[in-house]
């Protein structure tokens, strides 16, 4: 085995740590933020006796 492999793995192993560790603190912020289900929410039903049916009389 060379002498610089040793260094070299280190180094790898160092910056996947250093990779894990910021992956990780950013998942628990993202857990730790508040959620709000208002938060980009659409209302998908249609507003109450606004659209073109809103004569059911049938005439």
């Amino acid at each position: 085995m060379s002498e610089d492999k040793p260094d070299a793995r280190a180094e790898r192993l160092k910056a996947a740590l250093r990779a894990n560790l910021r992956r990780r603190k950013a998942q628990e912020r993202g857990r730790a933020a508040p959620e709000n289900p208002q938060a980009g929410a659409i209302d998908a039903r249609p507003p109450a006796g606004d659209g073109p049916d809103s004569d059911k009389s049938g005439l």
